[in-house]
C-alpha cells in the first residue's frame, strides 16, 4: 500500500500556492570547508527571522518595574541576554564540560573533540551540541523547503513555527519601537481583511451591474428615443426606464424586433426568440473559453475546493490573481447567459482570492500556511455577505459550511471582513435602490397557526429536492466524465446553453434572470408596481399559474443538474432558491385559493375579515430556504440569511421548521450535501473533523489497515551515497520515506520528505560545496566521519513524527487525522517501525474507494488502486485529474499486499 500524506512529512511552511523548484533554491553558503551551519543557513525559515529558528523554550527576561525607563526607551548600550541568544544560558559547550571532567574516557574525548571541531570549519564554529546553537536533536521537525502542489500542509509544524516567531517578537519588544513592531504585526491581519472586504464589495457591485446589462441585452437595448430623453446604450432596462411605472411607457428601450422594423406580434416574438438564444450561447461560450484558455481553476463555484484548501490541502494558482480576474469576468458572462446557475457561491471564491492577493504583501502571514487558512476562513464570510446582503449569515456560513479550523479570533475577523464588504456594496449601491441585493424584500403581514402544516410540507419538498438533485447531478457528472459525445467542454457548454435558452424563453418564469425571478417570487403583490409574471391573479386564474410554477420548478431541477459541473463559473445557491421559490409560491397560491374558496372552515378561524389571510410570497421564501437546506445541508446560516433578506423576525420560526425538516429528509436520501458530494467525486483528500458518524469506521486495530514495514520503501541510516539516494528518488516516486537504523532492528529514527531530500542532495552537488556523487550520506550520528567528505542529512529529518502503538485502534487513528490535521502516522512497537498510515489511506477507507477491488467488503486493497508516483495531469482533466488525488502524495510504501488483509 502506498499512502499520500507521508509524502509531505517534512515539507515546509513556506508557501501554499507556490512551492519552490529545486533549481531556484538558495545555494548553501559555506566556508572553506563543510559545516552544519553552512548547510542550515540555506533554509528558508532562517531568512524570515533575525536569528536562527529554534523550538527550544526561551527563558523569560527578569521582571522589571513597569515604570522603568528601559521599558519604554531601549538603548543600544543596554543589551539583554535574550538579544544575544534565544536561550539565555552561558555558552559552555559539551566539549568544555567534558574537558573539565577529569574522569572522562580518553577515547571518548578524542571522538567528541573530532565531532565538535570538524575539519577546518573555522575558529568561530559553534559547538554542534551547544545549547545556544542550532541543535537538530532538539529541533525535532527538521528543516523544511516548501509545499508542492496538491499536497497537504503540516498543521502542527505551522503553528509551532508561528509560536516561535511570536515568542521571539515579544521577547525582543523593548521600548517604544518594540511595541510599535508588535502593533504592526498584529495589524497585518486586519489590513488584509479590510482590503479584501473592500475589493469583494467592489467586485460584487461590478458583477451586478455588468451582468444585469448583458442579461437585458438579450431582449433589447437602450437608446435616445428623442431629444427629450437621455437613454444610453450602457444602461440596462431598469435604469433606461427609470421613473416609469410600467415598461410599456418607456420609449428609450428598444426590443430587437422594433429595432429591425418588425411590428407584427408573431414575427417580433420569433425575432426576439432568436436574439435571446444567440446572445445566451455567445455569453456562455465566452465564459467557458475564458476558463479553458486562462484559468481552469475558475470553473464551478469553488466552494468544494475552498473546503479542501481550508482543510490543509495545497492547490497552487487556485487563489491567484489571474483566477480572480477570470472568475469575475466569467461570472458576468455566465449569469447573463441565462443558464441555471448563480453568482453567490463563486463570490466566496472571489473573496478568498482577494484575501490571498493582499496576503502576498505580508510575508509573516503569507509564509505560514495555518495563518493563511485562518484568513481565508474569515474572508469567505465576505463572499456570502455581498451575495445576500447578509454579514452575519456570511460569518455563520463560513463557520458551518467551510471552515476546518475556526477559533474565536477568526469569528471576530470574519465579522469585520463581512461588515466591510457589505458597507462597500451599500456605498456603491449598484441597484440605486439602497438594497444590497435585488431580491431583498419586506413583509407587512404575519402568519397563522394553520400555516405550519404547509410550511412543514415545504420542508419535505426541500429535502426531496436536495436529495434527488444531488443524486441526479452526480449521475450527470459521472456520465460527463466518461462520455465522448462532445469533443470538448466548450462544446458541451454551448449545447447546454442552447437547450436552456430554447426552454427558457417560451416560459415567462424561466425567461427572467434568476435574481429577478426570485424577487418576483418573494415579493408581496402590494409591493409590485407591475405584475409582469402574472403572480397576483385572483380566483380560478391562479390554477394555470400554479401549474406553470410547478412545471418551471421541475424543468429548473433538470437544467440545474446539467449546468452545475460545466466548465464555467457557476453556483448552485441561487438556482436552488429559485426552484424552492417556484414550488413554494405554488403551494402558497394553492393555500390562498383554498382559503378564499372555504373561508368559513374552522382552520381559517384566525383569519381577519377584509385582510389577506395568506401571503404567497412568504411561502416562496420558506420554500427557497428548504431547497437550499436540502441541497447544502446548512441550517443556522440559512435561517439567518433569510432573516436578513426579509428583515422579518416573525418568519424565523417557520423558516427554522422548514430547514430542519429538509435536512432530515435530505440526509435520509443522500448523506452528503452537494459540496461534500463534489469533494468525494473529485477525489479531494478532505477529512471532515466535524463528522461524528463512526459507524462507517471499521472497529479493528490499526495494524490490520496500515501499510506494514514489509511493504514499505524505507531508508536505513547508513550505507548510502549521494548517487544511490538520487537513484532512489528516480526509481521511487513516493513523496516521503521512513528512516530506520537498520533492516534487522528497524528502530525508527524519523521521516524525510522527498522535497527536502531532493533539495539537500542538489545543494550538496552545487557550488560552493561541489561534493562528488560518490560522497557518503548518512542519517544518524557518525562521529568518525569526516564532515568535509561526507553529507550529513540529519538536519532535514523530521525526528519527531506522530507515532502510535501498532495495537492502537483504527478509530483512534482516524480521530487523530481528523482533529489534528495529520498527513501520516507511523506505527511502532518498542521503538521499532511496524507500519505507516496516511491521510490518503484514511480517505480511501472512509469513502469506499476499495469496493472496485474488494467486492466482498472490508477495507480493500488500497495499495493496488493507487499510482506510485506524484505524476501531474493536465488541468483540463480536473484539479487532480481523473485518478482523483493519486498524484497528490505518496509515502514510501511498496505496491504489494495493500491494506486490510485481515478482513479477507
Amino acid at each position: 500500500m502506498s499512502s499520500s500524506s507521508s509524502s509531505q512529512s517534512a515539507q515546509g511552511p513556506s508557501e501554499a500556492s507556490s512551492s519552490r523548484p529545486l533549481h531556484r533554491q538558495p545555494h548553501v553558503e559555506d566556508d572553506d570547508s563543510d559545516n552544519e551551519e553552512g548547510l542550515l543557513a540555506s533554509d528558508p525559515l532562517q531568512h524570515s527571522l533575525p536569528e536562527q529558528i529554534s523550538f527550544k523554550r526561551k527563558q523569560k527576561a527578569a521582571a522589571s518595574s513597569p515604570f522603568a525607563i528601559p521599558r519604554f526607551l531601549s538603548s543600544p548600550l543596554h543589551n539583554t541576554s535574550f538579544r544575544q541568544s534565544p536561550v539565555p544560558r552561558p555558552p559552555q559547550s559539551r566539549l568544555q564540560n567534558l574537558r573539565a571532567n577529569q574522569h572522562a574516557n580518553d577515547s571518548t574525548e578524542l571522538i567528541l573533540n573530532y565531532l565538535d571541531t570538524p575539519g577546518n570549519a573555522g575558529e568561530h564554529l559553534q559547538d554542534t551540541k551547544d545549547a545556544t546553537g542550532l541543535d537538530w536533536y532538539v529541533e525535532g521537525p527538521g528543516r523544511r523547503v516548501g509545499y508542492d502542489d496538491l499536497t497537504a500542509i503540516d498543521w502542527i509544524f505551522e503553528y509551532a513555527k508561528e509560536r516561535q516567531r511570536l515568542r521571539y517578537l515579544y521577547s525582543g519588544a523593548t521600548g517604544v519601537l518594540g511595541y510599535l513592531k508588535q502593533i504592526a504585526d498584529a495589524s497585518q491581519i486586519w489590513i488584509i481583511l479590510i482590503a479584501a472586504g473592500i475589493l469583494s464589495g467592489a467586485i460584487a457591485a461590478f458583477i451586478d451591474v455588468v451582468s444585469d446589462w448583458m442579461g437585458d441585452l438579450k431582449t433589447g437595448f437602450c437608446s435616445n428615443a428623442d431629444a427629450t430623453t437621455d437613454g444610453k446604450f450602457y444602461l440596462n432596462k431598469g435604469f433606461c426606464c427609470w421613473g416609469y411605472s410600467e415598461y410599456s411607457q418607456c420609449k428609450d428601450w428598444h426590443p430587437w424586433s422594433s429595432a429591425l422594423g418588425i411590428h407584427s406580434k408573431g414575427g417580433g416574438w420569433i425575432v426576439e426568440y432568436i436574439f435571446f438564444v444567440i446572445f445566451s450561447i455567445i455569453f456562455a461560450a465566452c465564459a467557458s473559453l475564458l476558463v479553458r484558455e486562462f484559468s481552469t481553476y475558475a470553473k464551478h463555484s469553488g466552494i468544494a475546493e475552498i473546503k479542501t484548501v481550508l482543510g490543509g490541502f495545497v492547490i497552487r494558482r487556485f487563489l491567484g490573481a489571474w483566477t480572480l480576474v477570470v472568475k469575475t469576468l466569467g461570472l458576468c458572462l455566465a449569469v447573463a447567459s441565462g443558464l441555471w446557475l448563480g453568482k453567490e457561491g463563486p463570490l466566496v471564491h472571489v473573496a478568498c482570492c482577494s484575501a490571498n492577493l493582499f496576503m502576498k504583501l505580508f510575508s509573516n502571514v503569507n509564509d505560514n500556511e495555518a495563518r493563511k487558512r485562518e484568513v481565508l476562513s474569515a474572508a469567505a464570510a465576505a463572499g456570502i455577505s455581498v451575495a445576500f446582503g447578509s454579514p452575519i449569515g456570511g460569518v455563520l456560513f463560513s463557520l458551518e459550511q467551510l471552515s476546518y479550523y475556526f477559533p474565536d479570533k477568526t469569528m471576530w475577523q470574519s465579522f469585520v471582513c463581512a461588515m466591510v464588504a457589505a458597507v462597500t456594496l451599500q456605498a456603491l449601491n449598484p441597484f440605486r435602490t439602497g438594497k444590497l441585493v435585488l431580491y431583498q424584500v419586506t413583509y407587512h403581514s404575519g402568519w397563522h397557526d394553520f400555516e405550519l402544516v404547509p410550511f412543514a410540507f415545504l420542508g419535505i419538498l426541500g429535502g426531496l429536492y436536495g436529495g434527488l438533485f444531488i443524486k441526479l447531478n452526480m449521475r450527470v457528472a459521472s456520465w460527463r466524465k466518461n462520455q465522448s459525445l462532445f469533443k470538448g467542454p466548450v462544446t458541451e457548454v454551448i449545447v447546454v446553453a442552447f437547450v436552456t435558452a430554447m426552454i427558457n424563453y417560451p416560459i415567462k418564469f424561466m425567461r427572467a434572470q434568476a435574481s429577478e425571478l426570485v424577487y418576483f417570487l418573494f415579493a408581496e403583490c402590494v409591493d409590485l408596481s407591475e405584475d409582469t409574471l402574472g403572480l397576483c391573479k385572483a380566483g380560478k386564474a391562479n390554477t394555470g399559474v400554479i401549474a406553470l410554477l410547478l412545471v418551471s420548478s421541475m424543468l429548473g431541477i433538470l437544467l440545474a443538474s446539467f449546468t452545475f459541473g460545466l466548465q464555467i463559473p457557476a453556483g448552485i445557491i441561487l438556482p436552488s432558491m429559485a426552484i424552492g421559490g417556484l414550488y413554494g409560491r405554488a403551494v402558497g397560491l394553492s393555500v390562498e385559493v383554498i382559503q378564499q374558496a372555504w373561508p368559513s372552515l374552522f382552520i381559517f378561524g384566525s383569519c381577519e375579515q377584509d385582510v389577506a389571510c395568506v401571503t404567497p410570497g412568504t411561502y416562496a421564501i420558506i420554500g427557497a430556504a428548504s431547497a437550499l437546506g436540502g441541497a447544502t445541508r446548512m441550517t443556522v446560516s440559512i435561517v439567518v440569511i433569510m432573516f436578513e433578506l426579509t428583515g422579518a423576525l416573525t418568519y424565523v420560526l417557520p423558516i427554522m421548521i422548514a430547514v430542519m425538516i429538509s435536512k432530515w429528509v435530505g440526509d435520509a436520501i443522500s448523506p452528503r450535501g452537494i459540496y461534500e458530494s463534489w469533494i468525494q467525486f473529485q477525489g479531494y483528500p478532505f477529512l471532515d473533523n466535524r463528522d461524528d458518524n463512526s459507524s462507517s469506521i471499521p472497529d479493528v486495530p490499526a495494524s490490520q489497515v496500515m501499510t506494514r514495514i514489509e511493504d514499505l520503501i524505507v531508508i536505513t541510516a547508513t550505507g548510502h551515497t549521494i548517487s544511490s539516494l538520487r537513484r532512489l528518488l528516480i526509481q521511487q516516486r513516493f513523496r516521503g520515506f521512513p528512516i530506520i537504523d537498520n533492516t534487522r532492528d528497524a528502530l525508527l529514527l524519523g521521516y524525510i520528505s522527498r522535497t527536502e531530500l531532493a533539495y539537500a542532495l542538489s545543494a550538496a552537488l552545487s557550488p560552493p560545496r561541489d561534493l562528488n556523487e560518490d560522497t557518503e550520506a548518512y542519517f544518524s550520528h557518525q562521529p568518525l566521519s569526516d564532515p568535509t567528505t561526507s553529507l550529513d542529512l540529519r538536519p532535514w529529518i523530521d525526528q519527531t513524527p506522530i507515532t502510535l502503538n501498532a495495537k492502537a485502534s483504527f478509530q483512534l487513528t482516524i480521530s487523530m487525522f481528523q482533529k489534528l490535521g495529520l498527513r501520516y502516522v507511523l506505527f511502532t512497537e518498542r521503538g521499532c517501525l511496524k507500519g505507516l498510515l496516511t491521510k490518503k489511506d484514511v480517505w480511501f477507507v472512509l469513502n469506499g474507494m476499495e469496493k472496485d477491488d474488494d467486492v466482498a467488503g472490508g477495507v480493500g486493497t488500497i495499495g493496488r488502486v493507487r499510482e506510485r508516483g506524484g505524476e501531474r495531469v493536465s488541468e483540463e482533466r480536473g484539479l487532480l485529474g481523473e485518478e482523483g488525488f493519486d498524484g497528490e502524495e505518496g509515502d514510501g510504501a511498496d505496491v504489494g499486499r495493500g491494506v486490510g488483509e485481515g478482513f479477507r
